[in-house]
C-alpha cells in the first residue's frame, strides 16, 4: 500500500497521474470531439467585417457580462427559439490563426441580456450605436458602461460622406457644431451583434408538413399497402440524418452504427419516433412524429434505418410498434 506521507515520490507521480488523467478526460477528448463539429444547414459564415466586429467583442470583453448559450430550462426561453448546440458556434469559434485558439465567447454572467439571438431582437444599427455611445439613452435602468472610446467627436463641416452619424439625443450631447461619429471598430462591433442569429433547424415538424402531407395523401389512395421504407425515411427523416445516415455533427446524431439503432431490443428506437428526443442537449431536439406517422410507417422507417449503411439489426414489425405505442398512451393517461 502506498504511504504518501514518507513516500514523497509515489505522491508526486500519483498526483501527476491523476492531473494527467483528467486533463485527457476533461480537455483533450472533449476537444477533439469538436473538431469534428459542422455547420447547420444554411448556417451563413462570417463576413470579414462581422469576424473583425467578433475580434473587438473580444478586446472589449463583452463575454464578461454577455452570455451567448441558451439552456434547456424555461427561463432561458426568452432569448432563443431553441437551446444552443455545438454547431451554433463552428464559425464564430474557428482558430484566429496557427498559434491562437478562438478565446470563448459562451460567458458565465448574466450581468446584460444574452445575446444568442440579439440580431433577431434588435437588427438596428442606430439602436446599437446609440446604445454602445450610452447605454441610458435606450435603456434607461441599464448598468452597462459606455464606450466613448469607439466614438469620435467631429466638426459638422467636417464629416465625411461615408461617415456614419450616431443620432445622440440633445439632454446626453449638446454642442453647438459638432457630431459624434462611430468609428470603424464601433461599426464592425455592429455587424458582429447583428450577425448574431440563431439558425433554424430542419428538424422541426413544421418542417416536414408537406412531406407528411404527401404521405398522408398516398395513404388515403391506398398507397400505404407497400411502404417503402427508404422513400419515407427520405421525405421525413432525412432533412436532419441526411440521406447517408450520417448526420450533421454538433446539430444531428448519426444513425451509422447507432447502438440505439442497432439494439436487438427496439423499445427506445421506437418510442423516440412516437415521443420525439430531447436527452442530448449537444444535439437538436427530435419532434415527435406518433400523431403523423401510423404504425405501418413507423416500422418500415426504423427497418430501413436498421438494416442500411453497415446496420445489421432484425427489422421492426407493425406489431411492435403497436404495442409501444399501446405503452406510451398507458403512461399519458395516468
Amino acid at each position: 500500500m502506498l504511504n504518501f506521507h514518507k513516500e514523497h515520490k509515489n505522491l508526486v507521480l500519483t498526483a501527476g497521474g491523476v492531473f494527467i488523467a483528467l486533463s485527457i478526460l476533461i480537455a483533450i477528448l472533449p476537444a477533439f470531439q469538436m473538431q469534428k463539429t459542422e455547420p447547420i444547414p444554411d448556417e451563413k459564415p462570417l463576413t470579414a467585417n462581422e469576424r473583425v466586429g467578433l475580434h473587438v467583442y473580444v478586446s472589449e470583453n463583452c463575454m464578461a457580462c454577455h452570455t451567448q448559450q441558451v439552456r434547456n430550462i424555461e427561463m432561458d426561453k426568452v432569448w432563443g427559439s431553441r437551446p444552443s448546440i455545438p454547431s451554433d458556434y463552428f464559425y464564430s469559434k474557428q482558430r484566429m490563426d496557427v498559434w491562437r485558439q478562438s478565446p470563448s465567447l459562451l460567458g458565465s454572467e448574466r450581468t446584460g441580456p444574452d445575446l444568442t439571438n440579439i440580431g433577431v431582437r434588435q437588427p438596428s444599427e442606430d439602436w446599437h450605436l446609440l446604445h454602445l455611445y450610452n447605454p441610458r439613452a435606450v435603456v434607461s435602468a441599464s448598468v452597462m458602461p459606455s464606450y466613448p472610446w469607439l466614438f469620435r467627436e467631429v466638426d459638422s463641416s467636417a464629416v465625411n460622406k461615408g461617415d456614419k452619424v450616431v443620432a445622440v439625443p440633445k439632454e446626453l450631447f449638446n454642442k453647438p457644431g459638432l457630431k459624434i461619429v462611430a468609428s470603424n471598430d464601433a461599426l464592425r462591433l455592429v455587424d458582429y451583434l447583428k450577425y448574431l442569429k440563431q439558425t433554424e433547424l430542419p428538424g422541426g415538424v413544421d418542417a416536414f408538413i408537406p412531406a407528411l402531407k404527401k404521405i398522408q395523401a398516398e395513404r388515403a389512395e391506398g398507397g400505404s399497402q407497400a411502404l417503402d421504407g427508404g422513400k419515407l425515411f427520405s421525405q421525413v427523416c432525412a432533412a436532419c440524418h441526411q440521406e447517408t445516415g450520417k448526420g450533421v455533427v454538433g446539430a444531428f446524431p448519426s444513425l451509422v452504427g447507432s447502438a440505439i439503432v442497432n439494439d436487438a431490443n427496439s423499445e427506445k428506437l421506437i418510442r423516440i419516433i412516437i415521443q420525439g428526443y430531447n436527452a442530448r442537449p449537444d444535439y437538436g431536439v427530435m419532434p415527435p412524429f406518433g400523431d403523423q406517422l401510423n404504425d405501418a410507417e413507423i416500422a418500415a422507417i426504423l427497418t430501413h434505418e436498421r438494416s442500411s449503411w453497415g446496420n445489421a439489426a432484425p427489422a421492426v414489425t407493425v406489431e411492435d410498434v403497436a404495442k409501444i405505442r399501446q405503452y406510451v398512451e398507458m403512461e399519458l393517461n395516468k
